[in-house]
């Protein structure tokens, strides 16, 4: 029987309208989990701590991590994943290196070298349930990764031996060389007589002799795949006798469009030739391929990750394009585009329902791509926030659950501490990014740092921000469609003077001027020769005039000068208002100034503004801006993660705002608590309390806007929270 083509079309139509639409599935953090909650009692709670090397008990309720500084495993129970656990802290009497899981037990590679020329390790069994080291194996060198076999049969470690790197810079061959472990498993104890050590030198071409193997993964073929990052090598192993069955160099790549210089700025037309890609993450995506994480921790870096089939056959390369994408949403690592960029290090690969994954982890970007494994070319469909440095993932697809361990712990310089990570794959829409820029030419808009918020006088939804001296070879005024999620930065506008890039401002605030531009508000630091002021910028981004403070008002100047600037009025009758970070030194204990500025009469003044008491750190302003009968300042202590006390929007009314004469005594303003901004820092993608909001603004609408400074991913997450914030206040 034949059937119409308007008959199969129509009855194809009513088919799919019968059928619900496909909910999309999605990776969002659930929770955050800090690792200084699992110090002993012994240990003082501002102790150095560092989640390294992460897995999973078998039912996937447990999480168990390697601490190097702290010398022990640590455990988060996860039976509730979005309210984990300390679990607690066990011990190893060496430096922990690596741990998996066999059965109820966990196997920890522990370093207890004497010396780079003497190393040493051995390889602990801890039974999980009574978290206890009921033996240990010696493995005759210093171990790094360690893995387990699918059928839990055997492990494998590999014995990197690591070079001095301050030894003759660094230089490899150094000796005593590194090889492989592989040790037999019973119910997940290892047994001792068994290990056995397969030889791995003469195969690399670069310091054969010296092989520096990084990292292991097993097949369900019993195949181990080892990385030999410093050689720039791969070798495939038999796990049951140690065979090494092939090897292969892993070659280098050509770079086009990528960053090459640590120079304040973001510009991606750099070309790189020959870059060694030097993996060190491996993991199988079936019996046939797998993927490398390129790091280069030596001399190469290609920035990106390779999937080889195990004879080397190359059968993808992302190139730049995960560094791309990651600078895209604000958290490419200028302080290391000269060297190795974002440096992808650690690799997880996991089936989740009929779906294949693999995670890519930039160390420098702090950012876990998702792939979906096509067979062919991976799509990236996820860019997720985690942490400072994550160092390795788990997936446990039994539960949807990633977990991912972060390193670094910035708790001496009152940062932010290091933390696992908990996501879940479910139904809904991603939470991260916030913020993303668009590509132009094949290039993404570089940004970071945003410090100043204002919104457009006619577009609602349109905002311009601008990022601060941590971009001071690159100052720019960005513009932002909010109506898009996440919303979109359009176009940069670099700020100039005589036609090159500015020099000496560190932008925090920014209003609009009334007549197409802009006024820019610039923290000042003596000591680097950065003078408190303010500017005003056409809209073609050039600097017209420079307005400098006043002998009186320099008079008690400290570096920590204006973090906002917004206009009061309209035309001659327009009033420019500032607000001033700290205390300075003509300042009241607890109180500021807020500067006000008359373009037209070139005048002058300012009130106190009374300031909340500080707890830990310090309290100060971060930005001002006019709305209705008020202007809104935000107010925030200095503080992150649990520490963060003070995140606040308050008001004063404009009518309040009756400079005074500098010099003289000021009148002080009476302030209104509008919102508290904790709740929303939490809550926008489940991690911790950053400390850096530093931009607030009302669109055309009178829609409310923040957003926070990533400190250009310096010794920081490098997330960027941008949102509309949910105010209930009538002018």
């Amino acid at each position: 029987m034949r059937i119409s083509a308007r008959a199969a079309l129509t009855a194809a139509l009513l088919a799919s309208a019968a059928l619900p639409a496909a909910a999309t599935q999605v990776f969002n953090r659930i929770a955050s989990f800090p690792v200084a909650a699992n110090l002993p009692p012994d240990k003082d709670k501002t102790s150095t701590t560092s989640a390294e090397i992460i897995t999973a008990s078998e039912d996937g309720n447990m999480l168990i991590y390697s601490d190097s500084p702290l010398g022990g495993i640590g455990l988060v129970d996860i039976t509730d994943p979005k309210a984990p656990k300390a679990a607690g802290a066990l011990m190893m009497d060496g430096e922990p290196t690596s741990v998996a899981v066999a059965g109820g037990k966990a196997l920890v590679a522990v370093n207890t070298s004497e010396s780079y020329v003497k190393p040493s390790g051995k390889l602990a069994i801890v039974d999980l349930a009574s978290k206890t080291i009921e033996t240990t194996c010696d493995l005759g060198g210093q171990p790094d990764s360690i893995a387990v076999s699918p059928d839990k049969v055997f492990a494998t470690i590999a014995i990197e031996n690591e070079r001095d790197e301050d030894l003759n810079d660094g230089e490899i061959p150094q000796m005593p060389a590194g090889d492989l472990v592989i040790v037999s498993l019973k119910d997940g104890v290892a047994d001792c007589a068994s290990v056995k050590h397969v030889t791995l030198t003469g195969l690399a071409d670069v310091a054969g002799d010296d092989p520096e193997p990084e990292f292991v993964a097993i097949n369900s073929l019993g195949e181990i795949a080892l990385t030999l990052q410093e050689n720039n090598h791969i070798v495939i192993v038999d796990g049951q006798t140690g065979e090494v069955k092939s090897h292969f160099s892993a070659g280098t790549v050509d770079l086009d469009n990528v960053d090459t210089k640590s120079d304040g700025a973001l510009k991606f037309t750099g070309k790189l030739e020959g870059v060694a890609r030097e993996p060190d993450a491996v993991k199988w995506l079936d019996e046939n391929r797998l993927v490398v994480a390129n790091e280069g921790d030596y001399k190469g870096g290609s920035r990106g990750f390779t999937i080889f089939d195990k004879t080397g056959k190359v059968l993808y390369e992302s190139g730049p394009s995960f560094e791309m994408a990651v600078a895209q949403i604000g958290h490419f690592p200028d302080k290391r585009a000269k060297s190795k960029g974002v440096e992808p290090e650690g690799l997880e690969a996991a089936t989740f329902g009929d779906q294949k994954y693999f995670f890519v982890m930039s160390e420098r970007a702090s950012i876990i791509g998702v792939y979906k494994d096509t067979g062919g070319e991976p799509e990236l469909v996820q860019l997720l926030p985690s942490g400072i440095s994550p160092e390795s993932a788990i997936a446990i697809p039994g539960r949807n659950l990633l977990a991912t361990a972060n390193e670094v712990d910035l708790v001496e310089d009152g940062g932010a501490r290091s933390h696992v990570m908990l996501y879940e794959l479910a139904e809904g829409e991603a939470a991260y990014p916030m913020l993303r820029s668009e590509m132009v030419d094949g290039k993404p808009i570089g940004w970071g740092a945003m410090s100043g918020l204002v919104g457009d006088a006619v577009n609602a939804g349109t905002l311009y921000a601008v990022n601060d001296s941590f971009y001071g070879a690159q100052p720019t005024i960005f513009t932002i469609d909010a109506t898009q999620k996440p919303a979109v930065i359009k176009s940069a506008l670099p700020v100039t003077r005589g036609g090159a890039a500015a020099q000496k401002l560190d932008m925090e605030g920014i209003t609009l001027d009334g007549k197409g531009g802009f006024w820019i508000a610039s923290e000042g630091d003596p000591a680097k020769l950065i003078g408190h002021g303010i500017y005003n910028v056409n809209d073609k981004g050039e600097i017209k005039s420079e307005v400098g403070f006043p002998v009186e008002l320099l008079a008690g100047q400290t570096r920590f000068g204006l973090e906002g600037i917004t206009a009061v009025g309209e035309g001659d009758d327009v009033t420019l208002w500032m607000a001033v970070q700290r205390e300075w030194k003509d300042d009241a204990k607890g109180t500021v100034k807020l500067v006000s500025y008359n373009p037209k009469s070139k005048e002058w003044g300012a009130v106190r503004y009374p300031l909340e008491k500080a707890g830990d750190g310090w309290v100060g302003l971060s930005e001002i801006t006019a709305h209705g009968d008020h202007v809104y300042i935000v107010e925030r202590d200095n503080q992150i993660g649990d520490n963060a006390k003070l995140k606040k929007l308050y008001r004063v009314a404009i009518s309040d705002l009756k400079p005074g004469k500098l010099g003289e005594d000021l009148p002080t303003v009476t302030k209104e608590e509008v919102h508290d901004f904790i709740a929303d820092l939490k809550s926008a993608t489940n991690g911790y309390v950053v400390d850096k909001l530093e931009g607030f603004a009302f669109d055309a609408s009178g829609k409310a806007y923040a957003v926070t400074d990533n400190d250009g991913v310096d010794d920081s997450s490098g997330e960027t929270l941008f949102w509309q914030v949910d105010l209930n206040v009538t002018n």
